[in-house]
């Protein structure tokens, strides 16, 4: 009898998995595409609602729309922790949280609380748009190749925090006098520091003095490398995560043949 019912309990749980895990299958993909769609009417439904003199009609329509999505996206996370071979695992990922943080500002909402701080809540509801990242192949990638390019963005982070602060240092000693204002410490050096280094250059603060300027050019060229060194070593990475992920078709397209 044991044996029976445990055998259904795993078959269940295998389809479970298959709908909501795998998206090689024609229900995963359904299932895919309906959260998907969910997802963009959720973020259109948003939208409209901070247009202004909405008649009361459409106020209402906007606010049973949340809540059949809510409902829906409720079902969804249990639906997931229940196919995760460790619940607690899902709950504290990355998905999980977002998949948590989607629906609560509906339930919170519900509570009595004070409008204000409905409102607060309520604008979490733009986690909505972080459950698009599931769906992204690229960005599985992308994260492939910040592994693997960990230590060398580390080392480069490094870096650039050494260069940030002796840029901070330079520029006041060479400017504090001129504009005290602006150069009151190096803390607040630090400002035209980051400003200039990543080239971003508002404006707002600028050397007038001789040396301050040709320390600024001096800064800037720095400035280049800052931003191109980690579009090299990203760009690096995805290469060989794009090779990783070649060669494992390839494995799987040789272990499906063998199998045959």
């Amino acid at each position: 009898m044991c044996r029976g019912s445990c055998e259904r309990g795993a078959s269940v749980n295998a389809r479970l998995v298959e709908i909501v895990e795998r998206d090689d299958t024609r229900a995963g993909r359904t299932f895919d595409l309906v959260v998907l769609a969910l997802i963009i009417v959720s973020l259109v439904a948003l939208s409209v609602e901070t247009l202004p003199g909405l008649p009361p009609a459409m106020t209402v329509a906007l606010g049973l729309i949340e809540a059949v999505i809510t409902v829906l996206f409720t079902l969804e996370y249990g639906l997931r922790l229940a196919a995760a071979e460790r619940k607690w695992r899902y709950v504290f990922s990355f998905y999980g949280i977002v998949d948590l943080v989607a629906i609560v500002p509906f339930y919170v909402s519900l509570g009595g609380i004070d409008l204000l701080a409905v409102r607060a809540v309520r604008l979490f509801r733009v986690f909505h748009v972080l459950k698009f990242l599931r769906y992204s192949s690229a960005l599985h990638r992308y994260r492939r190749a910040l592994t693997l390019a960990r230590e060398e963005i580390l080392l480069f982070l490094l870096a650039a925090g050494i260069l940030l602060y002796l840029s901070a240092v330079g520029i006041y000693y060479f400017e504090r006098e001129a504009q005290p204002e602006h150069f009151q410490s190096i803390l607040h050096s630090l400002w035209w520091a980051v400003a200039t280094l990543t080239t971003v250059g508002y404006g707002d603060i600028y050397p007038v003095t001789s040396g301050g300027r040709a320390f600024t050019f001096v800064v800037l060229v720095c400035g280049l490398g800052i931003v191109a060194a980690p579009s090299g070593l990203i760009a690096a990475a995805l290469s060989r995560a794009r090779e990783e992920e070649r060669e494992e078709r390839e494995r799987e397209a040789r272990t499906e043949e063998e199998q045959r």
